[in-house]
């Protein structure tokens, strides 16, 4: 395994890690979504547009 070969890599994969943890658990306010009703790809759209 190479690695990640900059700090900026680092950052954005830990966040996208922290934030998938967050939708799992329940914890990402899916509410303008339509609540729990709201699709995998709806959550993630929101997500990337935050």
């Amino acid at each position: 395994m190479l690695g990640l070969r900059s700090f900026e890599s680092a950052t954005i994969v830990i966040s996208d890690i922290e934030l998938a943890q967050q939708i799992k658990k329940g914890q990402f306010n899916t509410g303008k979504l339509g609540g729990s009703a709201a699709t995998m790809p709806e959550i993630w759209q929101a997500a990337l547009a935050a």
